[in-house]
């Protein structure tokens, strides 16, 4: 623009005279103003390509656009503008994480918020019901078809997994039972019908097993029937039973098994909080314990002592107290807790030596 300006001006002050002394010389070329224009031009498209990509919009560069010829209008040729915001910060040596990028850049942001917000939010989990095997069993005088039924919560791995083994009428009397309580809701449910004959193919047996599936999957989705007794008591009350039977009879191993499945089939379902859960860990500190593993046995205690926390009056407070307080002495584990506590409980009116061992509460205890 200055070239321009000036070759303007020299124009202007030369007029005619200029030209008729320059036709006289002959010798010296004709200025171009096109080569001048031309060169001013290419200098300026050199400076508006000059820069970094950004994503701001058009009407943003527009008004930088502005800004910089309002701007620039009123300073003096040859000094630089001074820096304010965040280029005087950079030049200082500081910078604001949280200022705003020069030429805004978007989709940056929104990336980076789209990221956190990912890494922040937690997939929701579901039970999965799968049968995994169903087996034909031929009794003295009976014959039906065992169903293994494994709990699996999705998007996790199992190294043990909670399962279920259960038979047609094992089914039917769980749907016979939510039905007579919650008709309305079971209105929409489907419940494999009984057949005649070829109960025992293998096309009715595979029909029957996704059929069950669905069926666990439907009555699982509503809340009410998922927190019923008698949904929760057809996955785990065998299994109680079975283990508490064996603890009885002293069979100790095959008594651990069955009370650690009991016990991840109540964490899958979500029941951890409940009476038969606490029952569950007994049995688990007195295999332990038997199985002379006091380690996990004092684990199992404790557990028990944190679900207990705010409750004084359990029947188990007692017994796992003094449970706790033998096995943490064994493996040298703090017990002044354990101990302070029980003799709040002696200073109410607890006749500690009255209570019972927890191997005692669970032969005692009644599993309907």
């Amino acid at each position: 623009m200055a070239a321009r300006i000036l070759h303007r001006l020299r124009h202007a002050l030369g007029g005619e005279g200029g030209r008729e002394e320059r036709a006289r010389d002959g010798g010296e070329a004709e200025d171009c103003p096109e080569s001048s224009e031309l060169e001013d031009d290419t200098e300026g498209l050199s400076t508006r390509l000059s820069g970094t990509l950004s994503f701001a919009s058009h009407e943003d560069e527009e008004e930088e656009e502005e800004e910089e010829e309002d701007g620039g209008a009123g300073e003096e040729p040859g000094e630089l503008p001074e820096p304010t915001g965040e280029a005087a910060g950079a030049e200082d040596g500081e910078w604001d994480p949280a200022a705003k990028p020069p030429g805004g850049s978007l989709l940056t942001r929104q990336l980076q918020e789209l990221w956190r917000k990912s890494r922040s939010s937690l997939a929701p989990q579901r039970l999965l019901f799968e049968v995994t095997s169903a087996s034909v069993v031929s009794e003295r005088s009976s014959k039906y078809v065992l169903y293994t039924i494994y709990l699996i919560r999705s998007g996790q791995f199992d190294k043990a997994p909670a399962t279920i083994a259960r038979r047609y009428s094992d089914f039917e009397r769980l749907n016979r039972r939510l039905r007579s309580r919650f008709g309305c809701d079971m209105a929409g449910i489907a419940f494999p019908r009984k057949r005649l004959r070829r109960n025992f193919t293998a096309e009715t047996i595979a029909k029957r097993s996704r059929a069950f599936e669905q069926f666990l999957s439907h009555l699982h989705s509503i809340a009410e029937i998922r927190r019923s007794p008698e949904f929760l008591e057809f996955f785990f009350l065998q299994d109680l039973r079975a283990a508490q039977r064996l603890t009885c009879t002293g069979m100790y191993r095959e008594a651990l098994a069955t009370w650690a499945n009991a016990c991840r089939l109540q964490e899958r379902l979500g029941v951890c909080g409940s009476g038969r859960f606490l029952l569950t860990l007994a049995g688990l500190a007195v295999c332990h314990q038997e199985l002379d593993e006091l380690g996990e046995a004092h684990s199992c205690c404790e557990q028990a002592l944190q679900l207990l926390e705010a409750q004084d009056s359990h029947p188990l407070l007692g017994p796992f107290l003094q449970a706790h307080v033998h096995l943490a002495w064994k493996v040298g584990k703090d017990k002044r807790r354990s101990e302070a506590r029980l003799q709040g409980l002696q200073e109410a009116g607890l006749p500690l030596q009255q209570q019972p061992s927890l191997k005692e509460c669970l032969i005692k205890e009644p599993l309907e």
